[in-house]
């Protein structure tokens, strides 16, 4: 029976999640543009700055909460209240002390906002507003929402879904409003952030109260049981390091883009920065059920099968990449222009090394495999990682700008995600030369790589026509890329059996649903 209600519970999650992720993404392009219109992009791109520096701030946190998530299974499946209760106690106990470390850090940087911000056309105190709003939201989740890691934990993700999508679905309908209606638009931007962070927190709390009416965990008591639990620190320090690659990837770039050019381009970037972030999440939405039984295969220790099964989902992977990063060369700029204008375009360079930059976060299949072969010894590489793409993009920022940049967080990539990781997980995973791996991986990557530079080649005035009616040139443009990806999967399934007859098993399984 417990297997059933986490299956029921594993697609209730997956369902919600998707649904207020299409909601939420939605609003938010309706909410850049009214910002855009009513407060111009200078202050778009201040509010996305003040989020970059209050997530490095928020770097503090170390992975406590996925390494309290990982020790809170035994004892959820064991129904252990008491131990439940320990380990979060554990947790608010260490998230207090990350909390000092936030504000004293907070009040620090904040010291030095006239100088970051001195060239920036927008009033100073929108800086200060904008940061501790944001702050306090953040403070409210280390004080009081931490407590939700156990609804987390228990597969029970959706209620937080309700709880926090749903409250931000209405806050950010509300901050529209309030912008587009009313005087001070701004100033109400920021008391509906810090209002609607309050609710969040006491819907989460009443849904955390009802369902665990047994949970009084005790931040005070965290010092001491911690030592009864030193697991929780062993696997912090090990995902902290992997944390930090990531966090410069996604935290750092539109700081580094504002320190040398302005925030109307942060804004700009962020434009684009949407659109690839809801990609890939719809990614992870679609793909998520493929990669969900790798661990119970790499436990068979069967590892020819678990080669076979890792081809297939990496060249579906980069089948979907290019056919997505193929819509964005063709849509992204028309979907732009009509969306915001033709003055918030990014350089031509630039977006297509960021269509590149897509292509490598989706092809990311080693990240699942070396997750359930347990190798996470590599804690030097997100290190060189973050190396790589910091020092990079500033290095060549200063001398080509935004292209210069982003080719940076691109190099990077290439080295320690595709290269490293590859390597490390034929060699260590699979114990085979990783020779195999390169070669498989650059037939199919020849064969994607040609057609998408075939097409280009072919149907690049699409992306330059200037129709009045939006419908037609667009209807023009998809044609392209469904022509685009039907031939590509057709060219890979005709080199690869096993993928094609992996297509064929897919295909048949869809049809039987649909006749039955």
């Amino acid at each position: 029976m417990r297997s059933i209600s986490r299956t029921a519970n594993s697609l209730r999650n997956a369902k919600v999640a998707l649904l207020f992720y299409a909601l939420n993404l939605v609003i938010q392009f309706f909410s850049r543009k009214v910002f855009i219109d009513c407060l111009g992009s200078e202050v778009l791109g201040l509010n996305t700055t003040a989020q970059n520096l209050l997530g490095f701030l928020n770097l503090a946190e170390l992975g406590i909460g996925t390494a309290v998530a990982y020790s809170l299974y035994k004892p959820l499946f064991n129904d252990d209240r008491q131990a439940i209760n320990d380990i979060v106690s554990i947790q608010g106990w260490l998230y207090r002390r990350i909390a000092c470390v936030v504000v004293v850090g907070a009040s620090v940087l904040m010291f030095f906002f006239p100088l970051i911000f001195a060239k920036a056309n927008v009033p100073l105190w929108y800086t200060y507003g904008s940061f501790i709003a944001l702050l306090i939201s953040a403070l409210l989740g280390y004080f009081v929402n931490y407590r939700q890691i156990v609804l987390s934990a228990d597969q029970k993700e959706y209620k937080v879904t309700y709880a926090v999508q749903g409250t931000k679905l209405v806050k950010v309908l509300s901050q529209m409003l309030a912008i587009y209606l009313l005087a001070y638009g701004y100033t109400w931007w920021m008391v509906l952030e810090v209002v609607f962070a309050v609710v969040t927190s006491v819907v989460l709390n009443r849904i955390i109260k009802k369902e665990y009416p047994w949970l009084c965990p005790s931040a005070k008591d965290g010092k001491r049981l911690r030592l009864c639990y030193p697991n929780i620190m062993a696997k912090t320090k090990q995902v902290f390091f992997h944390r930090i690659g990531s966090f410069v990837l996604s935290q750092t770039t539109p700081l580094v883009i504002y320190g040398y050019a302005s925030l109307t381009l942060v804004a700009i970037y962020g434009n684009y920065m949407l659109i690839v972030t809801g990609v890939m999440a719809l990614m992870t939405a679609l793909l998520n059920g493929l990669g969900a039984g790798v661990g119970n295969l790499v436990a068979e220790g069967n590892n020819e099968k678990v080669k076979v099964v890792y081809w297939k989902i990496t060249i579906l992977r980069m089948w979907l990449a290019s056919v997505i990063c193929f819509g964005m060369y063709m849509l992204g700029d028309t979907f732009i222009s009509f969306w915001l204008g033709r003055n918030f375009l990014m350089p031509r360079t630039a977006f297509i090394i960021l269509i590149a930059i897509t292509f490598m976060q989706i092809t990311r299949t080693n990240d699942v495999f070396l997750a359930a072969y347990g190798l996470f010894q590599d804690v030097w590489a997100p290190l060189v990682e973050a190396v790589l793409n910091l020092g990079l993009s500033v290095l060549l920022g200063y001398f080509f700008g935004l292209t210069g940049i982003l080719t940076g967080v691109l190099i990077s990539l290439v080295a320690v995600v595709w290269g490293w990781k590859s390597y490390f997980l034929y060699r260590n995973g699979f114990n085979e030369n990783a020779f195999v791996f390169f070669t498989e991986y650059a037939k199919i990557f020849i064969v994607l790589g040609l057609g998408f530079l075939l097409f280009v080649v072919s149907f690049d005035e699409l992306t330059s026509l200037d129709y009045t009616v939006l419908p037609l040139l667009v209807f023009h443009q998809s044609l392209v890329v469904i022509l685009y990806g039907c031939i590509s999967i057709g060219l890979i399934s005709y080199l690869n059996e096993p993928f094609r007859k992996f297509l064929q098993r897919i295909l048949f399984q869809i049809i039987s649903r649909r006749v039955n």
